[in-house]
Parts: structure tokens; C-alpha cells; sequence
């Protein structure tokens, strides 16, 4: 779901860090246009992950951080990967054929096989 991947995501980078306040449903709704309905679950989820808690008449608010300190768009590792895809992309490859190719050593165990 697209909002649960996007409130992670921006868990995990310090975009939203516990304490924040998430969009209103209306808001997102206002915003995306994405049904009423598919917010309040999306919401529903993330409460149930223990990443965000309701408070009655007040909102959603963020109760924990996915962030690790050496992630982030300006750290060391972040730097380091648009190196590599700055030169996969001078290699002549295109962003499908750069999140297959990372999306495969993800997934390698380190064993050979896959």
C-alpha cells in the first residue's frame, strides 16, 4: 500500500521522526485523491505496526523511528550509491535494469545460489 510504503520510507530516512503528525485522512484525501477509506487502513496498518498511534480528536501521530543514523539522503552510504548509479547509468543502464540489478543482490543470501 502506497501511503504504508511512503510513511515507512520516510521513517527510515528522519522525514518524520516520533512526535510528528501525520496528514488528517481529509488531508490525504485533498492532497491524492486516494479513496477515504484506503487512508483510514493504510493508518490502520501503520497503528498496528506500532509506527504511528491515534489519539482521539487530536490525530495520528508518530510513536517510532525506522531511522538509522548512517542512512539518510546526505550520508556516507547515500553518497557512495549515486556514485554507483551515476556510473551504472554511464554503463548505458536504465533505471529498471539498476533496481533489478540491486533488487538481485538483495536477494542473494550470499550462498551462489538463488
Amino acid at each position: 500500500m502506497q501511503i504504508v510504503h511512503q510513511t515507512r520510507q520516510a521513517l527510515r530516512t528522519g522525514l518524520l521522526v516520533p512526535g510528528d503528525k501525520l496528514p488528517t485522512s481529509r488531508e490525504v484525501v485533498g492532497m491524492t485523491q486516494i479513496n477515504p477509506n484506503t487512508v483510514l487502513k493504510a493508518y490502520r496498518q501503520l497503528e498496528a505496526e506500532g509506527l504511528v498511534q491515534g489519539r482521539a480528536g487530536s490525530g495520528t501521530y508518530v510513536t517510532q523511528s525506522l531511522h538509522h543514523p548512517d542512512v539518510g539522503p546526505d550520508s556516507p552510504l547515500a553518497r557512495e550509491l549515486r556514485v554507483w548509479v551515476d556510473q551504472a547509468h554511464d554503463a548505458g543502464l536504465q533505471r529498471a535494469d539498476i533496481e533489478a540489478l540491486i533488487k538481485a543482490v538483495l536477494d542473494d543470501d550470499g550462498s551462489g545460489t538463488s
